[in-house]
């Protein structure tokens, strides 16, 4: 039977590390403080912004929150940001994506102080990663590194396959598996023979963004199985990239949806908040 790979356990202890991270800091004088910036008022990103302002309450993160109407300028949002980024006692800012069709997401991203960049999507942010230096990493693959490290799953000479090239998940997840001396192969909607690709994988890690795509065809015999994918299927339930059901029996490990992935990315920026201190 899979090892069940349990995001919320996971994400459960790296905050109780953090809150305690938090409290020596707040010892120290230090308080750390997190702004969150959110334009419109989109169902998904409203849950996942009440999400995010829980785990600051919890951890003992200060948070402040902007609430902008749909029709906020672009030069109205930069604004807000460059003012944020010229204060001393907010040490992250975070822009709730996507944004509105009238701004333009690239030139946001780039208006933050790479030093208060705890999403990890500032080129800055990137190219240190790419060239081996530290900044701030994309939340959800440095959470699946977590996953697979905190399970017991060996990284280093592993064969594994990413299926999908986000610059939020696809890209920044093969270069953290390299950092971890995995073997990388990166598939996407135009590779060739894609199941001959993934039954390779002893790592499989799944960020296609089409629900059950990925059934036991696809899957070699003990692999382990990561799926960032997050849907509602027919019956309004919410289903994954991967076909949990037929693929479980096959694997040696695999993340549930819901309650894999999905915990680890708050955890982890919530980890990048409390080290925002020292990436200045």
């Amino acid at each position: 039977m899979a090892q069940i790979i349990d995001g919320k356990a996971v994400s459960a202890a790296i905050k109780e590390e953090l809150k305690g991270k938090a409290a020596q800091l707040k010892q120290e004088g230090i308080q750390i403080c997190l702004a969150v910036i959110q334009v419109g008022d989109d169902p998904a990103s409203s849950v996942y912004v009440g999400n995010k302002k829980k785990a600051c309450a919890y951890i003992g993160i200060d948070s402040l929150s902007y609430e902008l109407p749909e029709e906020t300028t672009q030069d109205e949002l930069i604004n807000l940001i460059e003012e944020l980024n010229g204060k001393e006692e907010v040490s992250g800012i975070l822009v709730q994506l996507p944004l509105p069709a009238h701004i333009d997401e690239d030139k946001i991203i780039r208006a933050i102080d790479p030093g208060k960049d705890v999403d990890g999507f500032h080129p800055q942010s990137v190219g240190a990663l790419c060239i081996g230096q530290p900044r701030f990493v994309s939340c959800t693959p440095a959470g699946i590194i977590q996953l697979l490290k905190r399970s017991g799953i060996e990284i280093a000479g592993k064969e594994c396959v990413v299926v999908g090239r986000s610059n939020i998940v696809g890209k920044p997840m093969a270069l953290l598996l390299l950092r971890e001396n995995g073997t990388v192969t990166i598939a996407h909607s135009k590779t060739k023979n894609l199941q001959e690709v993934t039954k390779r994988a002893d790592i499989l890690i799944v960020a296609v963004g089409r629900p059950k795509m990925i059934t036991r065809e696809y899957v070699k015999e003990g692999a382990v199985v990561i799926d960032v994918g997050i849907h509602r299927n027919e019956n309004n339930k919410l289903c994954g990239d991967v076909d949990y059901d037929d693929v479980a029996p096959i694997c040696s490990a695999i993340t549930p949806v819901p309650g894999g992935v999905g915990p680890m990315t708050i955890a982890m920026l919530m980890h990048n908040c409390v080290e925002a201190l020292t990436k200045r």
